[in-house]
């Protein structure tokens, strides 16, 4: 759907998607590869490697891959366990490697290099890095009954995402998309339960060292807050209620029809439990895991347990985007 479809880094939008998604986070690189014949979408293989500690450290305004050779070699032991083996992948990085800005417009240029400028102009207040050294990231959000528009804007530092585009290009596989987890979280919970697109839902992204809450509207995300933690926030239930409030006052909502937790595995079968109960507790509303298993097919050799689903769930999300259930209409932007 619009919002969450974006491409942050691409290096041939015109090219046909690829074959696999490499997703890497700081304790490993996960590997999915999928076919697709006619409407039906397999997944073929997938595998994960751990890395050093230390060896990847994200973040927004800092040095990102501090062993480049441990993080290379991760890549190729994970992608060479794949068959056929990919030569390109969607790369997916985690959240707190990049900035995202909901922005709105009042009147939007004619020219797209105008409106480029002005998205530029519009976000380098927030980013904490010259905006001449990054690069942005935009589509098409909702129009408002006034007429104004809103844009879904990524910022992130370009030799952060050139890093991990390195490693890729040293473990043999080219990097073409690259994009931030949670958007193909929601780009994965829309791909494989179409009838989620219409109407206001949550997701709650829980990862090891951050958590991203996203509120979807109608296919299009409203709403987008990232923050570091270490483990499951202690006050989850508390994070959830703020954004509901925030949702209710400022953003004319009433209800989620559907909220929906990733991420879980990450964690101890008791803490993740405690964490989606506080999530019950303060919305009212059924917490649902994401299970992409709808939308797909495993192949038999494929054990489908927690934590593997978690691991295809955003790698699904990023190969199935430009399919229609996934998105509608989006123009992708890259600068």
């Amino acid at each position: 759907m619009t919002a969450p479809s974006t491409s942050l880094f691409a290096r041939w939008l015109a090219s046909p998607p690829p074959p696999a998604a490499v997703e890497i986070s700081a304790r490993r690189v996960s590997v999915v590869a999928m076919a697709s014949h006619g409407s039906t979408v397999t997944v073929t293989g997938q595998s994960s490697e751990l890395l050093p500690a230390g060896a990847v450290t994200p973040a927004l305004n800092a040095v990102n891959v501090h062993d480049p050779a441990a993080l290379a070699a991760a890549v190729k032991t994970a992608v060479d366990r794949i068959s056929p083996r990919p030569k390109r992948a969607a790369l997916l990085l985690p959240d707190s490697i990049a900035k995202v800005s909901l922005v709105r417009f009042e009147k939007v240029p004619a020219k797209a290099q105008d409106l480029e400028q002005l998205i530029r102009w519009q976000v380098r207040k927030a980013a904490p890095f010259r905006i001449e050294e990054a690069q942005v990231s935009w589509i098409d959000g909702e129009t408002a009954l006034d007429g104004s528009r809103h844009y879904f804007v990524l910022v992130a530092r370009r030799d952060i995402v050139e890093s991990y585009e390195r490693a890729c290009d040293a473990a043999g596989v080219q990097a073409g998309i690259v994009d931030i987890v949670s958007t193909n979280l929601v780009n994965a919970a829309l791909a494989t339960a179409p009838a989620s697109a219409a109407g206001d839902w949550l997701l709650v992204h829980a990862a090891p060292d951050y958590s991203t809450i996203v509120v979807v509207r109608n296919g299009q995300a409203i709403f987008f807050r990232n923050r570091p933690s270490e483990g499951l926030p202690p006050d989850m239930g508390d994070l959830v209620h703020q954004t509901a409030m925030y949702y209710e006052d400022r953003l004319g909502g009433t209800s989620f029809a559907r909220v929906v937790l990733a991420g879980g595995s990450s964690f101890d079968s008791g803490m993740a439990e405690r964490g989606r109960r506080q999530i019950e507790e303060r919305l009212g509303v059924r917490v649902e895991a994401l299970d992409v298993r709808s939308g797909v097919i495993l192949r038999d050799r494929i054990t489908a347990g927690p934590e593997l689903l978690d691991a295809l769930a955003p790698a699904v999300g990023v190969l199935l985007r430009d399919r229609p259930s996934a998105r509608t209409g989006t123009r992708e932007q890259v600068a």
